[in-house]
């Protein structure tokens, strides 16, 4: 099997351009780009070198972090942000720590257990969205300086491509239409893009699992099951600092490389940073009574556990250490000596054990829904570098004959230079819908249902006659349905108007329901598994003059309308749009949001 480099295409535009792709991790971020030049076959680089860690040769990640001063100016970022006098700097002048933000943009119907903690406080004037678009800013700005003095000419080259350069933001699978409107808000804040039709279309997006996908495509992970396609499936897991994302594949085809999602994604706050979030609690409570449980120890002790012990263990047989002090650090009762704090194997694997119960629980779900197809798990993102999740996974897993792999190395970078694949090759022609989606309509009251008597006290009726009842929910695009880019699920409909004028605003709301595979009668929409996904406006004016009145009920005057609703899903965004023929042309309006 040829490596993605060698059978990926020569850039077909006339003018050369630029690629960035950014990936906001919840801990940690990264970019990688590719220039594409005319007539040559597009190379990934990533972004090696920021500001405060140049002494670490090809580091090509940075923590996600910020800080602002009390007026909410940003003071630093970063790697710089880590610093020991930015550290120092902050405490006294009392900056604000901006940290796990990306964790705020996550849909309501995620559920987020901190374990008893909250996230930090925002600085002041600023939304969650303000603070995500000051980090892309920031990274933006980090990537034009790395380009500029790597590359020949690089000022010139940058030049060249600044005014039309396009930008892949990853995002994590459970992510929907919300957060990619809230994630193309932050660009326009933080000046990436501007804030017209034209600058948003620079703007695309794709899921972590697929931008992992191609990642693991590209770095030889997948060359087996790509050599030897059959009817087995392969799943990828995106362990990452926040979240678990896992999708599924098969592949159906290698001349070219044709890849269908086989189940819908799944999406768990199952990352690494909820285990160091156990482990501050664990340590709180372990050292309450001894001088070293203040704030601030467990706050230094716990940093030292997500740097040593969290990466490096791999078995709970044995005694681990936590390094945190000098060797005059001592307290028996507790277990620190030496400057170190003593834990047993077993205590350390408590607290990865609700991540990795939660990590085999979704895989166990994604095979079934695969109707067990899946063979393979290929774990990537930074978690992954975890010899403990590795091999946990891999011991609970074989039972099931299933093997997991990870890559060698640079498991933290998959993301950023897999969004790049994803935007060059485009492997994965088919997707799975995660939900079930549809409209609200007006179905006919039946006198003899008890569930329509109920709610008779809502009934309402159409000038020409029919007594409806509102809420009812009409399914367009099912859950668990594999489709393709090119596939429209649509559906038609019609109104009764007694005012022409209304045409002009005229609008249908797009619902998502995430209760399951069993068609809702009606909406609930108080109810956490109904939500409003968009809303489609447009102008039917056009139609007012080719529209035949009628009389209806005390020969009141009313025209019928007809219009039907198209989903299109196949893609990483999901747009939506009205269609209506006024005996001339037809008319389409439509918005776009990710799934």
């Amino acid at each position: 099997m040829k490596q993605t480099s060698d059978v990926r295409k020569p850039y077909s535009g006339s003018t050369r351009s630029l690629v960035l792709a950014l990936d906001v991790g919840t801990t940690f971020s990264g970019v990688s780009y590719t220039i594409m030049e005319p007539g040559e076959i597009p190379k990934i680089y990533g972004v090696t070198r920021f500001p405060g860690q140049e002494h670490v040769a090809g580091n090509c990640k940075i923590p996600s972090i910020l800080y602002y001063d009390q007026n909410g100016t940003v003071m630093a970022a970063g790697a710089e942000a880590e610093s020991a006098s930015i550290v120092s700097q902050a405490e006294d002048d009392y900056w604000i720590k901006a940290e796990l933000f990306k964790l705020r943009l996550r849909p309501k119907a995620m559920k987020l257990d901190m374990n008893g903690m909250r996230l930090g406080a925002l600085p002041r004037n600023k939304t969650p969205v303000d603070v995500f678009g000051d980090f892309l800013h920031y990274l933006f700005r980090c990537t034009k300086s790395f380009i500029i003095d790597t590359h020949a000419n690089g000022e010139t080259l940058w030049r060249a491509v600044e005014h039309g350069i396009e930008f892949v933001l990853s995002h994590p699978n459970g992510w929907e239409g919300a957060q990619q409107t809230k994630m193309r808000r932050a660009a326009i804040y933080g000046g990436l893009i501007p804030d017209t039709d034209e600058g948003r279309a620079r703007i695309r997006f794709v899921t972590e699992g697929e931008a992992s996908l191609h990642a693991c495509v590209q770095s030889g992970l997948a060359a087996d099951v790509l050599s030897n396609p059959s009817k087995h499936g392969f799943l990828v897991a995106d362990a990452g600092g926040g979240t678990l994302d896992i999708s599924s594949y098969a592949v159906r085809g290698t001349q070219p490389l044709v890849i269908e999602e086989i189940a819908p994604p799944d999406c768990i706050f199952a990352g690494s940073v909820f285990v160091s979030r156990r482990a501050r609690e664990f340590f709180a409570e372990k050292l309450k009574n001894s001088k070293y449980g203040t704030s601030d120890a467990i706050e230094h002790i716990t940093k030292r556990f997500d740097e040593t012990t969290k990466r490096l263990f791999r078995d709970k047989n044995e005694i681990q250490w936590v390094p945190f002090g000098s060797p005059l650090d001592k307290d028996l009762s507790v277990g620190i000596r030496g400057g170190s704090l003593k834990l047993t194997g077993a205590e350390v694997a408590e607290l990865f054990e609700p991540s990795v119960q939660a990590a085999v629980a979704s895989i166990k779900a994604q095979v079934e829904a695969s109707q067990g197809i899946i063979k393979s798990v290929w774990l990537v993102g930074g978690f992954a570098a975890s010899p403990w999740l590795f091999s946990q996974l891999q011991e609970r897993l074989a039972p099931l004959n299933i093997r997991v792999s990870r890559p060698d190395s640079q498991t933290s970078k998959a993301v950023a230079d897999g969004a790049l694949g994803f935007y060059c090759d485009h492997h994965v022609s088919a997707r799975v819908s995660k939900f079930m989606y549809g409209v609200e309509y007006l179905r006919e009251f039946d006198p003899n249902d008890s569930e329509h008597v109920s709610r008779k006290d809502r009934l309402c009726e159409l000038p020409s006659g029919p007594r409806l009842l509102p809420d009812a929910f009409d399914c367009i695009l099912a859950r668990s349905v594999k489709v393709k880019e090119s596939t429209v699920f649509t559906r038609k409909y019609c109104t009764e108007l007694t005012n022409l004028s209304t045409l002009s605003v005229f609008e249908v709301e797009i619902w998502c329901f995430r209760g399951g595979d069993v068609v809702p009668l009606w909406i609930h929409r108080q109810a956490e598994d109904f939500s409003t996904l968009c809303v489609v406006r447009a102008d039917l004016s056009p139609l007012s003059g080719s529209a035949e009145p009628k009389q209806g009920k005390n020969s009141k005057t009313y025209w019928t309308i007809v219009f039907s609703v198209e989903i299109h899903f196949g893609l990483t965004e999901f747009k939506a749009r009205i269609k209506w023929n006024d005996n001339v042309c037809l008319f389409f309006h439509s918005r776009s949001l990710c799934m």
